[in-house]
């Protein structure tokens, strides 16, 4: 066990981890961030590790490259003063006092902890998603699909977040074709109705993707239907899995009240169920899940922790 007990923990070390951990080194806080361990495409930084060019993040005139951007985060966050460590969390008390962290090989204690674990995107489970991560493969529309102007697109899904983002996508693609597993879309109707008449988007029913070719970048998908067994190449620059998102939030289970998607239920501002536990980003978000949205929610939490820590 640690001999010293934190005034503040943070798990996570995304968009949101990162700024909680700037605003709070600033307020002498002294965090320490569990920043997680690279395991497949689970990696300290978050889901932009796995991004290319970030535009729209503010102050970024030409924007700027997902790992550098988490990179000067950290950064920052080490000039004021919080410390690091490259562990996964493998369990929590949240309602002891201190809180305790238990990692592989030691336990940290703190009187306050930051939850901001994020939401992984769910993927097909191919290979070559990975390796083409952020080279025309995606799970964030709003992030990338300004790069793919005039092209064409397929968007795997059938929920909202699915024909959200392929009505979203026909700002930009020549054409826009969702693949989906059924003969019918899970999406609410006003969202079928709108994907319907949009002319630039098409349907590829009872499929799925079974490959994404291309080496450096993404070419095109071969679909399979399910019913017949027949293989389809579809040509396209970019494939958009909007198949679901899955908070990180197996740990705090039975000690964090969680909505009925697993995601974090805030009280008042970022404070939880638990006096002294605060959560931010993306395992709270299931709505917006931007890096600036994220970001914003991690200097609250910062905020909220420190006046906690001022009056306990």
């Amino acid at each position: 066990m640690s001999d010293e007990t934190y005034d503040l923990i943070i798990l996570g070390s995304g968009p949101a981890g990162l700024t909680a951990a700037i605003y709070a080194a600033r307020a002498n806080l002294r965090p320490l961030v569990i920043e997680g361990e690279t395991i497949g495409t689970d990696q300290p930084g978050g889901q932009l590790m796995l991004t290319t060019e970030v535009e729209n993040f503010p102050g970024f005139i030409d924007g700027i490259m997902g790992p550098e951007l988490m990179g000067n985060m950290r950064a920052q966050a080490e000039r004021f003063g919080a410390t690091f460590l490259t562990r996964r969390a493998q369990a929590v008390d949240l309602k002891s006092t201190p809180k305790r962290v238990q990692t592989e090989d030691n336990e940290y204690l703190a009187r306050a902890i930051i939850v901001a674990t994020g939401a992984k995107a769910l993927l097909l489970g191919l290979e070559e998603e990975r390796r083409l991560m952020g080279y025309g493969v995606s799970t964030c529309a709003t992030c990338d699909g300004f790069f793919f102007r005039g092209r064409d697109i397929v968007v795997v899904g059938g929920g909202d977040s699915a024909i959200e983002e392929a009505t979203f996508l026909t700002k930009f693609g020549d054409s826009v074709t969702v693949v989906h597993r059924r003969k019918e879309l899970r999406a609410s109707k006003i969202m079928q109705d709108r994907a319907f008449a949009n002319p630039k988007i098409k349907f590829v029913w009872d499929s799925v993707v079974t490959a994404i070719t291309g080496e450096n970048k993404v070419e095109g998908v071969v679909v399979r239907n399910v019913l017949t067994g027949e293989t389809t190449t579809l040509p396209a620059a970019a494939v958009f899995v909007a198949i679901g998102h899955a908070p990180t939030t197996e740990l705090f289970a039975d000690q964090l009240e969680l909505d009925a998607n697993g995601y974090i239920v805030n009280r008042e501002g970022t404070a939880t169920n638990i006096e002294g536990v605060f959560a931010c980003g993306d395992v709270v978000d299931h709505v917006y899940r931007q890096a600036i949205t994220a970001a914003g929610t991690g200097c609250m939490a910062a905020i909220d922790a420190e006046r906690w820590l001022e009056s306990a």
